[in-house]
């Protein structure tokens, strides 16, 4: 996998830079989302964990992938800024589980009501 940063900006206001990249992987498959990172936070030299992958698209019928990725100031800026489901796609947070269905101390649901049958006449 060979890491390419292709644009580099500056973003004082959002205590950011962003950056955007191409990823070439011509003898394995389109790379994870944490192995760019790990990639992206190399060659920008910031930890890890301050880098967000906002999007990757994998060029089809090439072994190219185009993408932006981010690398905050500090970790609390990432994590006040950015959106939950990149947090939880980028594995900097988990993701919050639904209780199931009975582990809730709440009243059962009515059955609903059917009205009575009409009578036939006999004819």
């Amino acid at each position: 996998m060979e890491l390419r940063i292709i644009e580099e900006r500056p973003n004082p206001l959002m205590k950011r830079t962003e950056y955007r990249f191409e990823v070439a992987h011509s003898t394995e498959a389109t790379p994870s989302r944490d192995a760019v990172r790990a990639e992206v936070a190399k060659a920008v030299k910031v930890p890890k964990d301050r880098v967000i992958i906002e999007r990757m698209n994998a060029k089809f019928g090439t072994a190219k992938t185009l993408g932006d990725a981010v690398a905050y100031q500090t970790k609390e800026a990432a994590e006040k800024t950015v959106r939950e489901h990149i947090l939880i796609r980028n594995g900097l947070k988990q993701k919050a589980e639904k209780a199931a269905p009975g582990t809730e101390a709440a009243a059962p649901t009515p059955a609903p009501a059917v009205a009575p049958a009409a009578e036939k006449k006999g004819g």
